[in-house]
């Protein structure tokens, strides 16, 4: 049987990589440091899926798994030396710890003379993963092995687009290893990353060029869900699911997503019917209330999501470049700047901020945006609206303007 290696049995290893592995007819090793986990893995060679469905959850189960202590780094290396394919799902500041057990299995493969590449698919939330965990293995091998390495490995880019939500205690308590995700089930990629023949993967959609596939998640799907949460805390809503459901916001959010996709499909050529179809189905998982995400965890560290290049003015700026007003993004950027709940540091000081130095300052120092710029005078008006408490009815005539 083909083998895959999960680094990491996290909520996207398990609820996501792993089940596409399974499904795709590999033997699945996880690799963690999490020992009952592990344990459980190794007693049961199976954990259950539950996805959300509407008001109920459809069960699956995942087989043909077994787990891997991941402070046994002779397991690891061995693991690694057999592995067909492979997955990293660890979190962005785990990486560096787990690039010398991957470099033992690579420097095993070496010495071997195995020359079947392996591909692993990093997913992580940071932009270029792919390149800094192969500088990070690369460095842990001699001259020969990096040659090898650059001959038969590959770091592979993804977007993870699947939303994992925090597993009911009821169903934790039942099996440790449950966990709970939404039906979407896709798994863009980048083709031109992969060395030898792309491994046929249930959900995997290899493309090229992957940065249409970045940029989409990042200016879609993170920019509707960061706006709907910021209109959502205006509005005093806990939950997500509460704020997608509202008329006004959900307008706003669809009206953003099409700016962001006019942008993107004079960008790429990508057809604006496929991207206004993405963009609905997007709201529609929103609303799941099964997932149970909270405005203030989509919306929480606004120094980083609106910053230059990130979400909004990303998404903003390419709107910009084609001759796109996005109005509506700009409504979502200045609700961001009123966004502070307690206990979000980054958020409470960005406020701070703007009440301190006022908007434009603020948009020039975090989002990297001139006082020349037209998005300035958009921002600025949509939070004085804001800053005002006018209804959401007034707000969206205000973008209409544009």
């Amino acid at each position: 049987m083909k083998k895959a290696i999960m680094y990491g049995a996290g909520s996207i290893g398990r609820g996501f990589i792993g089940q596409l592995f399974s499904e795709s007819g590999y033997e699945v090793s996880f690799i963690d440091v999490n020992e009952t986990v592990i344990d459980r893995l190794n007693a049961d060679g199976e954990y259950p899926i539950y996805i959300t469905a509407g008001d109920h959850y459809e069960q699956r189960t995942v087989r043909g798994v077994r787990g891997i202590n991941g402070r046994d780094e002779d397991a690891v290396a061995e693991a690694v030396a057999e592995a067909d394919i492979m997955a990293t799902a660890v979190g962005v500041n785990v990486l560096r710890h787990i690039a010398a057990p991957v470099a033992a299995g690579i420097r095993l493969r070496c010495a071997r003379g195995i020359e079947t590449p392996l591909n692993i698919i990093i997913c992580e939330n940071m932009l270029e993963a792919d390149r800094y965990f192969s500088s990070l293995v690369r460095d842990c091998l001699s001259p020969r092995e990096q040659t090898y390495f650059d001959r038969c490995v590959a770091a592979v880019e993804p977007s993870i687009g699947r939303m994992v939500p925090a597993t009911p205690k009821e169903l934790s308590e039942r099996n440790p290893l449950a966990v709970c995700v939404e039906a979407y089930c896709e798994l863009p990629v980048d083709r031109a990353a992969f060395k030898g023949e792309i491994p046929p993967i249930q959900g995997m959609i290899p493309f090229s060029p992957f940065d249409f596939y970045i940029r989409r998640k990042l200016f879609m799907h993170n920019m509707s869900h960061a706006l709907t949460a910021y209109l959502g805390a205006g509005k005093g809503y806990t939950y997500i699911w509460e704020a997608a459901e509202d008329p006004a916001i959900k307008l706003i959010a669809l009206r953003a997503l099409t700016e962001s996709s006019r942008a993107l499909s004079a960008e790429y050529g990508v057809p604006l019917g496929e991207l206004l179809e993405f963009s609905e189905n997007l709201l529609s998982r929103f609303e799941n209330r099964l997932l149970a995400d909270t405005v203030e965890r989509v919306g929480r560290d606004t120094a980083r999501k609106l910053s230059e290049n990130d979400r909004f003015v990303g998404a903003a700026k390419l709107c910009l470049r084609h001759g796109i007003e996005p109005a509506n993004i700009c409504a979502g950027l200045a609700a961001g700047l009123r966004f502070a709940p307690e206990g979000d540091e980054a958020s409470c000081r960005v406020k701070a901020e703007v009440s301190e130095k006022g908007v434009a300052a603020v948009m020039q120092t975090l989002c990297g945006i001139g006082a020349d710029s037209p998005l300035v005078g958009r921002v600025c008006a949509a939070w004085d609206r804001l800053e005002r408490g006018i209804g959401m009815p007034e707000l969206i005539r205000s973008l209409e303007i544009f």
